[in-house]
């Protein structure tokens, strides 16, 4: 069997599974933000719920629109802890005590290795780097699953990615995981699980698995999933959670297989409108493309792995005067290990404008809306027509060096020229 046949075989409590199979499985975690959950609490009213089935295993963080940015974002927020306080969800996450909702979850211990979650939001597949199954869901789905614990999964098929190597300087897991999607599509993976295999997965760090889970669903990927190694058993244990490792088998069956040699990958620039739409940095920093704005952080890329990238390219350096830079740590706790990393002043000095954890600009809620015509480089997921404010603007992909590099220097570049 694939990854996703061994782990959705036995939440099924079954010897095997085939792709096509229908399952009706419990759900060990359930998720919502303020955007989603507002519509999920009410159909859960609607449909006679008293109480949620568990108030263990239901999440709620609110953390697209916070710190409120106006009066309807704020009751959206109320209605979540109101609902909270309610029904005793003990993982209802405040202002000052929370974070990117895929960055606070395992950071956390709240999602583990070999769990089924679900999510009202479509980067819950982040977990996938655990080797869980995680997968998102609509807003009406998750209160179904507050209602009874229980969700109906169609078992995917897979496509293998078999990595070799280790990534060459500045290269990283959001550069892999861009040349995956150019080369699939956005809809190339379109309910598959995207399964990350071979020699080359033990040089990627956690915080590299998550942007490359994560990401999946912009290729259309049902979930993204790699293998319980050695690294994620560590991970684990620092949480005080024991796994087993987990690999797919040898004879499992594959819709599709791609081999990437990670030390023939340069840094990627995902062009609008589309994720798919990349281009070396080489050839990009050849268009110099004029900045107005830098985001970097997201669920994306707001761990700390990505702010020690971003605060090796700023040391000694400042932002253009031409360019703002937002830097947005994915969690009160990766903002606290920064602040004594010493990585807050280096971003203090480079006139990067540092911000509490929120989702904020990623889908134009707030905190760094873009006007018509500007151009922002974001180590965000999503490039579409207006994500980030005005439909005339534009939205360019790339990873925490990238994206450093282009604020210090103005226009889309090279962080290896620095």
């Amino acid at each position: 069997m694939t990854l996703a046949e061994k782990i959705l075989s036995r939440k099924a409590g079954k010897k095997s599974v085939e792709p096509g199979e229908y399952l009706l499985l419990d759900v060990d975690v359930a998720l919502a933000n303020d955007i989603t959950a507002p519509i999920a609490i009410e159909n859960f009213k609607k449909y006679g719920g008293k109480k949620v089935f568990s108030p263990e295993k239901l999440v709620l963080v609110p953390d697209h629109f916070v710190p409120n940015k106006d009066i309807k974002s704020a009751m959206q927020v109320k209605l979540l802890r109101d609902f909270a306080k309610e029904q005793e969800i003990k993982n209802f996450f405040e202002v000052g005590r929370m974070g990117i909702e895929h960055v606070i979850l395992p950071d956390l211990g709240i999602v583990k290795s070999g769990d089924l979650v679900v999510g009202a939001d479509s980067h819950t597949c982040t977990y996938g780097a655990l080797g869980a199954f995680a997968t998102g869901v609509g807003s009406t789905d998750i209160a179904g699953v507050m209602l009874i614990g229980k969700i109906w999964l169609k078992v995917p098929e897979s496509i293998k990615i078999e990595l070799h190597g280790s990534f060459n300087e500045f290269v990283t897991a959001k550069d892999l995981i861009l040349k995956i999607i150019s080369i699939l599509g956005v809809d190339g993976a379109t309910y598959k699980s995207i399964e990350f295999l071979g020699s080359g997965v033990e040089n990627i760090t956690m915080d590299g698995r998550f942007t490359i889970s994560n990401m999946a669903i912009e290729a259309g990927g049902k979930t993204g999933l790699f293998p319980v190694d050695e690294r994620t058993v560590e991970y684990e244990k620092e949480r005080n959670i024991t796994v087993e490792k987990m690999y797919p088998d040898e004879d499992a069956k594959y819709f599709k297989s791609l081999n990437i040699d990670l030390k023939t990958l340069e840094p990627q620039v995902a062009y609008p409108f589309l994720p798919s739409n990349c281009k070396n940095i080489s050839e990009a920093e050849k268009d110099r493309i004029k900045v107005d704005q830098v985001v970097i952080g997201s669920c994306t890329n707001g761990r700390i792995e990505d702010l020690r990238l971003a605060a090796e390219i700023f040391k000694n350096h400042r932002v253009n005067p031409d360019v703002r830079c937002i830097i947005i740590p994915g969690s009160q706790e990766v903002y606290k290990q920064a602040l004594n990393e010493g990585l807050i002043n280096i971003f203090m000095e480079a006139e990067c404008a540092v911000s509490t954890p929120t989702c904020g600009p990623c889908l134009g809620g707030h905190m760094g809306i873009l006007a018509k015509d500007e151009i922002a480089v974001s180590t965000t997921n999503r490039n579409f027509v207006g994500r980030m404010g005005h439909p005339d603007s534009k939205v360019f992909l790339a990873s925490p060096a990238v994206a450093a590099a282009s604020a210090i220097k103005g226009f889309i570049a090279d962080p290896r020229k620095l």
